[in-house]
């Protein structure tokens, strides 16, 4: 199967069981869940974006296909491959909504992901082919998937250069610059001089300010929230309906919206951002958001040293923006 991505180009896909991933409703159904968020809130890219250029499929499909480019083994491609598919509509907006997680953490499709996978049908695909599904669901097995910050993994290597190639930070020819500089040794992912790695962490700082952790990030946390929370403590849906798309929550929401005035106005607030601004006085909601930062390995004469280690302000960069980002804010209407 020929796949074309928006970071790593035209790519061949050969493998039966990757095919049977990518083509079970697990997978596809992540075609519907907008990577950021909500769609209508974001920063504006600066180009036209396809149907799931944003959405966790195509980031899922990114993680394999970096974790393939860079010579994982085929199980912890398998692992980044599957490794979102316990996510809801609207991503890390549901954080808000549900009890399970944390908001400064945003981990509460982590916290489902093996229940999840367990009732779907990849098990089964999995064991068709071989593959160990406890040995896939244990991340201690993956280094190379899935890091702690300010570590890099495959996982946060690809939503940042996704975020930043969709969002116009850098072009085509930047993303592959930037993937030359990347090498991997001993299962850690490391750039091949300082000038590279301190290229890449600055762009991954700008990045998690914008698109992350900024404040159209926090109006876009409260009006899900609000609008989410009401509909459930209405009845309009319940909680397994948001393991549909983003649009079918929407629309099944929507079926109330002329009957119910509060809606309208929570659905008003969904759709543009300046219904929610920022005040510390007065503030009707607190929104914390997770704040990312990597503190890549680089190569120096063949010895590997953080960013941090030849750049002491960089070590004061990242001590700050590890910490969670807290904003008031004040509704018009």
């Amino acid at each position: 199967m020929k796949y074309e991505d928006r970071v790593y180009g035209e790519c061949e896909i050969t493998e039966a069981v990757v095919l049977d991933l990518i083509g079970s409703s697990s997978l596809q159904r992540l075609k519907g869940i907008d990577q950021s968020g909500y769609r209508a809130l974001w920063v504006q890219p600066e180009t036209e974006l396809g149907e799931y250029d944003n959405s966790r499929f195509a980031h899922s499909v990114g993680v394999y296909l970096l974790l393939k480019k860079y010579g994982a083994p085929l199980e912890e491609q398998l692992a980044g491959l599957i490794h979102d598919v316990s996510h809801t509509a609207f991503s890390h907006c549901i954080d808000y909504v549900l009890n399970v997680g944390s908001e400064a953490k945003q981990d509460h499709q982590d916290n489902v992901f093996e229940a999840f996978v367990r009732k779907s049908e990849i098990p089964n695909i999995l064991e068709k082919h071989g593959q160990n599904v406890d040995r896939l669901l244990d991340d201690g097995n993956f280094p190379l998937k899935e890091n702690i910050l300010p570590d890099l993994c495959a996982d946060r290597i690809d939503y940042s250069m996704r975020t930043a190639v969709l969002f116009g930070e850098i072009d085509f020819k930047q993303a592959q610059e930037i993937l030359d500089g990347l090498a991997v040794k001993d299962n850690i992912w490391f750039f091949r001089d300082f000038e590279s790695a301190k290229r890449y962490a600055e762009l991954f700082s700008r990045v998690n300010d914008i698109h992350y952790a900024g404040l159209d990030s926090a109006r876009m946390y409260e009006a899900v929230r609000g609008f989410v929370v009401y509909a459930m403590a209405k009845d309009y849906i319940y909680e397994e309906y948001l393991y549909r798309g983003d649009e079918a929550v929407i629309a099944k929401i929507n079926e109330h919206l002329e009957e119910d005035v509060e809606l309208q106005k929570l659905f008003d607030r969904m759709n543009d951002k300046s219904k929610i601004s920022e005040s510390v006085v007065g503030y009707d909601a607190e929104v914390v958001c997770k704040s990312r930062i990597v503190d890549p390995w680089f190569s120096d004469s063949g010895i590997l040293r953080r960013v941090s280690d030849a750049d002491s302000s960089w070590g004061k960069v990242v001590r700050e923006k590890l910490k969670p980002k807290r904003y008031f804010l004040k509704y018009k209407n």
